[in-house]
């Protein structure tokens, strides 16, 4: 059996660094797994993705829903999946106290809420975005959120 390899999603400039952090969320995705994996204590984990969230993913939320969301039709399926995805993950990273099932939900919902941005939601909104959009974009958000630095880790 032939794998189909997928080409290699070009990006526009103004969208590299929301993709950039998709990498880090990824990369996030597979902390949990290898926390998880590793059998280490829920409230390390917890530690470490509540300061993610407050550092970095609360923001990039933001960014999207301001600048790269509106470029689509408020009623875009694509936009709706993604605001709602959005919700979810922000309850989901402010419960009060995590357990295995909240960090399985946490890891499976990011990953494919960026699957589904990179491969679907990014890819419509560069075929209909205006300079004027793409600058804006820009202004709010050149360069990446950077990765959250932590001593403990906990998934080497």
């Amino acid at each position: 059996m032939t794998v189909k390899k997928r080409p290699p999603l070009k990006r526009h400039p103004s969208l590299q660094p929301l993709s950039r952090e998709h990498h880090f969320s990824l990369l996030l995705c597979w902390k949990i797994r290898k926390g998880l994996e590793k059998g280490v204590e829920i409230p390390r984990m917890e530690e470490y993705l509540k300061t993610v969230w407050d550092k970095q993913i609360a923001e990039h939320f933001q960014i999207e829903e301001d600048y790269v969301f509106p470029v689509l039709p408020a009623d875009h399926p694509g936009v709706q999946k993604a605001i709602r995805e959005h919700k979810t993950l922000k309850r989901l990273f402010s419960t009060k106290k995590y357990s295995i099932k909240t960090l399985n939900r946490i890891e499976e919902t990011m990953e494919a809420h960026i699957r589904f941005e990179e491969r679907e939601l990014f890819p419509e909104a560069q075929k209909v975005a205006t300079a004027e959009e793409w600058e804006r974009l820009e202004e709010a958000h050149d360069t990446p959120i950077a990765e959250v630095q932590w001593d403990d880790e906990f998934w080497v």
